[in-house]
Parts: structure tokens; sequence; C-alpha cells
């Protein structure tokens, strides 16, 4: 369902459980760059009222998980403040075609991918973190990253046929197993 090649290292959750409150800090930046992308993309693209409609969803439901994880943030006495981000982003951005319609394509298969990514990362803190608390709200985000996914994979198909749209994902899926294969030092949600 969410095509990924590759699946996290075990190495990424003994990170999370020993920086738990940097990673805190980092999801909440997540979530607010997700409501973000969301958003810009409703301005580059303001004229697929299909897709406005789909996105401004993605904006709400991002920005309420991103107050969600400020209130777990001020609950655990954790300052939110800047982080160095992971480069994971910025790799998978560098991807991104610059001609219309296949930079359209890229933007939003970038973006279904980091939801997937985000997916496949909250199953995982939600089976195996030990903190119960934040493991339900893992649990509680898993789903909607999932509709987030599929809905970006959809979006990327108002620009381009179903089957060059799944061949790209495909291609970037696989740029995207190999960044996440090589890490990233950082103790972040996608290093």
């Amino acid at each position: 369902m969410l095509r990924l090649k590759s699946s996290t290292a075990p190495w990424w959750l003994a990170t999370v459980e020993e920086n738990l409150a940097e990673v805190l800090i980092d999801h909440a930046h997540c979530e607010k760059k997700a409501a973000g992308v969301a958003m810009n993309l409703i301005f580059a693209y303001v004229d697929r009222v299909e897709l406005v409609r789909s996105l401004s969803e993605i904006v709400d439901e991002e920005l309420d998980h991103f107050r969600q994880v400020l209130d777990l943030l001020e609950a655990r006495g954790i300052r939110f403040r800047r982080l160095i981000p992971s480069s994971y982003g910025r790799q998978l951005n560098e991807l991104v075609r610059k001609q219309e319609p296949a930079r359209a394509v890229d933007r939003m298969l970038v973006a279904a991918l980091i939801e997937a990514r985000s997916c496949e990362r909250f199953a995982l803190l939600k089976d195996r973190l030990a903190d119960r608390e934040l493991a339900d709200f893992y649990a509680s985000l898993f789903e909607s990253e999932a509709r987030h996914h599929a809905t970006y994979v959809q979006m990327a198909r108002l620009f381009g046929d179903a089957e060059a749209v799944d061949a790209r994902l495909e291609e970037l899926s696989a740029a995207e197993a190999a960044i996440i294969d090589r890490g990233d030092p950082l103790a972040r949600m996608h290093s």
C-alpha cells in the first residue's frame, strides 16, 4: 500500500528512545512543514479544485497534529524550539523535476513518500515504544498518514496518466529508500 522500498532499520528506534525529547520537537516541526507543503501546493495549483479541496483537508489535519504534539511537549515540560532538520526532505526535493506538469507529479509524489515513511515509522512507534502514552498517540496518527499518502498519489494523477505516475513513484520510492538507508546522524523523525 505504501510502496516503500525499504524498512526502517532497528537503530532508528533505539535512537528515538535515547533522544525522545528531541524527536518529539522534530515531530512538531514535521507536522508544521507538512501543513506548509500542502498549503504551498494549493497556492501553486489553485485552478485544480479537487486538489484544493483534498489538500485543504490535509492542511487542517496536519495543523491539528502540530497542536497535539505541542500539547505533548508542554505536558512533558519540553520546550519547543528550532532544530537543525535532517537532510531527508531536502534530498527528496532535489529529485523534483523542473518543468510542469512533471514538477507537479513529483511534488505530489515526494509528499506521498514522506507521508508513507511517517506512517511506517508511526507503526513502529505504536508497537514498540515503552512509553504507552506516546505509543497510543502514534497509533492515533497512523491512519491519517496512510490516507495522506493515498491522497497525494491521487493528486499526482491529476497531472499525468496513472501508468506514468506509478512508474515515477517507483523511481522516487527507490531513491527515497536509498536516502533512508544512508541515514542521518541527527535523531529525527526522518533520519
